[in-house]
């Protein structure tokens, strides 16, 4: 084993086991402490990581790995320190820890927090100030990962921008271990002594226990739901733990500095190889490798390899780079560093009035080292040692308290601020109306409408610009139960004995269009069903994910079962028209052919609309609009309020081939594709403001104003069958 190799082995059996930790704790030679050369390097490698991938993301893409890294090293370190206290006096004081603690996080942690809410409060448009607020409260609870947790199994809150506090959630990880691993290490220890056990076994074996059950969870929950597991804190213990056990298993065999010249070298060879783990996992992880899981082993046993061998008390040969004073630097102030730096980039582009470019992106990483070392010289090392508040533990607390509290009064009084802000008014057509030079009819006619992709009229988009989650206001619409228990939303306008029957099924990119069919749907007399699943593919083939991100058996499941459910209870209710769309273009499907996604979708979407057609009914496939997130920033007409135009995209990148278009066209005519692109492009580009309408709400879903400005041109096209 490498501790073996590398490590202090003792040549005699003399002394307890006890007695060898506290020699070796205490000795001059041991040094674990957070100015150890070999861990400062650690700490600068993980938050560079960590920057680089904010700031850089294509350059680094798993970069988020610098996490990992900190776990385990905080893991170590503070299994180190109350190692120390519990060999001293067989006790841990939790209330001096839980106080030093405090004094050494949350002062830095609440000054960022506060400068954030006020930033928000100042550059950002008031839709955002509800989210940002709800996020910093629940960072500074330190409850932030649960927050994002319980989000991220919500489709709809995937378009939502970044909070400035959202990486807080690995603080609150951290905080939370602080809060349970003292009180675990106190009861194993009374646990040994009650059952004359060994203590430093007993300890090791309850972490051992630990470490392989949280990874355990961590491999099942990462499968089962990887968007939440990165989030939990019981899938990111192991990792806390696995340096904990390096802390225990390097006591037990340090004690003898006598070693072999190739043992040594061997030491050395491992501590690179765990640094190239890190920055391989670094370079070649990105945003949809399945994570933490299985994969996290290779950044956290890395790390625990470089901790491991620095035990050796020589010079390692990492030391020409990882003891240079500017990286010595970093890790001193990577706490703060990593505090400052994700603000910044939230903020920045709203700061400039503009979207960041190269040389922006070197003052955004700039600001932040300045920012974190004026913290940790008069923010992070002061408020540790202040007489005052080591004094008295009691103080320490009533100042976190008051902390919470002012912080908590403030993200109140952002909600409570945008809340009284009126939301714009919401456009309702007739559809009759055609609009002549508003929205998208100017592109129609370009030559008579002055300034097509001027200025929006309300570039700030509201929750009344909200499309495809609103529910609509209407008396004669209401939820009904209709399959597998599910509620469905039912706008009954008909008045004859035998309504006509229309279904508007798909996901959320169906959903949006709800506001261009509800005027058709009054004027026709249509009793209208609406049926959503977010990301579920109306097609007959198997779900698997979405924007590479892999789908859960639960969603594979969720997902099959609904739409033929869906449809096959429409077809035999004597449903007459059928309209379907959804997110083709980033929602992934695979019918075992291995064929390509565009050949799989065409005969997916042909077979799904079978039943309907063989039921005598019309079926319509609603184009999806150009993409916005995925060929703009999405903040850019926000950044670019005086010149929309800037947004624009050229047509072939914005719009390429449709999966529900080509399906239409393949069906010669028998499924009907209506094709809306030229009332959101012209021949060259695409546009996030037409006619003093702003296209987008979100990343990826129309502006409901722009969608209700739709409804006659698909009227017209519905008219021409």
């Amino acid at each position: 084993m490498a501790w073996v190799v590398c490590g202090d082995l003792p040549r005699n059996g003399k002394g307890s086991s006890v007695g060898r930790v506290r020699g070796w704790l205490y000795g001059a030679d041991a040094g674990v402490t957070d100015r150890r050369a070999d861990i400062q390097g650690l700490r600068a490698l993980a938050v560079t990581a960590v920057l680089v991938n904010h700031v850089w993301p294509a350059q680094l893409p798993g970069g988020y790995v610098g996490v990992d890294v900190f776990f385990v090293v905080s893991g170590f370190l503070i299994t180190s320190h109350l190692l120390k206290e519990l060999t001293r006096s067989d006790r841990i004081d939790l209330r001096q820890f839980y106080a030093r603690r405090i004094r050494r996080l949350l002062p830095a942690a609440f000054l960022v927090l506060i400068v954030s809410g006020v930033m928000v409060r100042l550059v950002l448009q008031y839709p955002r100030w509800v989210r940002n607020g709800a996020e910093i409260a629940a960072s500074a609870l330190y409850v932030e990962n649960w927050f994002l947790a319980a989000r991220s199994v919500n489709y709809s809150a995937l378009n939502d921008a970044a909070s400035v506090s959202q990486h807080y959630w690995s603080l609150s990880v951290e905080e939370q271990f602080y809060l349970l691993w003292p009180v675990l290490l106190l009861a194993l220890w009374w646990l040994a002594r009650k059952t004359s056990l060994s203590r430093i076994g007993t300890t090791v074996a309850g972490m051992a226990v630990v470490v392989v059950g949280s990874m355990g969870l961590s491999v099942w929950w990462t499968a089962w739901n990887p968007a939440s597991a990165y989030f939990a804190t019981p899938v990111r213990f192991w990792e806390f733990g696995l340096g904990a056990l390096l802390a225990l298993v390097m006591v037990v065999v340090a004690a003898s500095t006598r070693r072999s010249g190739p043992a040594e070298v061997l030491c050395q060879l491992l501590a690179i190889i765990g640094f190239a783990m890190v920055v391989w996992s670094a370079w070649s992880y990105s945003a949809v490798t399945a994570f933490p899981g299985w994969r996290a082993l290779v950044p956290a046993l890395g790390t625990a390899l470089v901790i491991l061998t620095g035990g050796l008390g020589t010079t390692m040969w990492h030391s020409v780079v990882t003891s240079l004073r500017p990286v010595q630097y970093v890790g001193d102030i990577s706490y703060s560093l990593y505090l400052w730096h994700w603000p910044i980039v939230v903020l920045a582009p709203f700061v400039l009035g503009k979207t960041v470019g190269p040389w922006d992106k070197v003052g955004i990483a700039l600001l932040a080292v300045v920012l974190a070392g004026l913290t940790k010289a008069f923010v992070e090392d002061p408020c540790r040692r202040l007489p005052w508040l080591q004094e008295r533990s009691r103080r320490t607390y009533v100042s976190m308290l008051a902390g919470m509290a002012l912080i908590g009064v403030a993200c109140s009084a952002l909600v409570v601020n945008e809340r009284m802000i009126e939301s714009a008014p919401v456009v309702n057509l007739s559809a009759d109306t055609v609009p002549t030079c508003v929205g998208p009819y100017a592109l129609l006619d370009a030559d008579q409408c002055p300034d097509v992709v001027g200025p929006s009229d309300d570039p700030i988009m509201t929750e009344s610009a909200n499309a495809y989650w609103a529910v609509p206001d209407d008396p004669q619409c209401s939820d009904v139960t209709r399959v597998l228990g599910r509620t469905d939303r039912v706008c009954d306008y008909s008045t004859g004995a035998d309504p006509v029957k229309v279904l508007l099924i798909g996901d959320s990119h169906a959903q949006q269009w709800q506001y261009a069919i509800l005027p058709l749907a009054k004027k026709y007399q249509w009793n209208l069903v609406m049926t959503y699943d977010g990301a579920c593919p109306t097609v007959d083939s198997g779900y698997v994910g979405y924007r590479g991100t892999p789908a859960t058996a639960d969603k594979v499941t969720e997902c099959t079962t609904w739409r033929e459910a869906e449809r096959d209870y429409a077809a035999q209710d004597g449903t007459s028209i059928v309209f379907i769309s959804f997110f083709g273009r980033e929602e992934q499907i695979d019918d075992g052919t291995g064929r390509p996604q565009m050949d799989q979708y065409v005969d997916g979407l042909t077979s799904y609309a079978q039943p309907f057609l063989a039921s005598g009914a019309d079926v319509y496939v609603l184009g999806d609009p150009p993409m916005n997130s995925a060929v703009r920033d999405p903040d850019c007409v926000i950044l670019h309020q005086r010149d929309p135009a800037f947004c624009a995209v050229p047509r072939d990148i914005a719009q390429p081939p449709d999966p529900m278009l080509e399906a239409a066209d393949a069906s010669q005519g028998t499924i009907v594709g209506i094709d809306t692109t030229d009332l959101f492009c012209d021949q060259a580009r695409c546009y996030a403001v037409v006619g003093g309408v702003t296209v987008y709400y979100d990343a990826d879903h129309l502006n409901r104003q722009y969608v209700a400005l739709l409804s006659p041109a698909i009227e017209d096209q519905l008219r021409r069958r």
